[in-house]
């Protein structure tokens, strides 16, 4: 089993959503987070005061699946939130040692 950690921009979850299930992911958690990468932050101007945004808005998608989904989820995430612009986002791949679903008491791939 693998877990797939992805931050991507916010407008592309849904986009994304929808391929994932396409493709027979059954679930993911979502979390709004804050962060920066190679972009580092930008200015903005609100009401005439320009100030630093050091952290850019991003969702974090966390994806449990089987070893053999593993490349297609990955590789769904990478084409679906793909802008080509810097902030794009960023997927990792880790092993998972154990799942367990808490209603039926299934565990490891039965559980996902």
């Amino acid at each position: 089993m693998k877990l797939i950690i992805a931050a991507i921009k916010p407008f592309k979850l849904e986009e994304v959503r929808e391929a994932l299930t396409a493709i027979g992911v059954r679930g993911m958690m979502v979390t709004e987070i804050k962060g920066f990468g190679s972009q580092s932050g930008h200015t903005e101007i609100y009401r005439g005061a320009e100030y630093a945004v050091n952290f850019v808005p991003k969702v974090k998608l966390e994806i449990a699946v089987s070893d053999a989904m593993a490349d297609q989820v990955v590789e769904t995430i990478g084409k679906t939130a793909r802008t080509d612009k810097i902030g794009d986002g960023k997927v990792f791949v880790l092993d998972l040692q154990s799942a367990l679903r808490v209603r039926t008491g299934e565990s490891d791939d039965d559980a996902l």
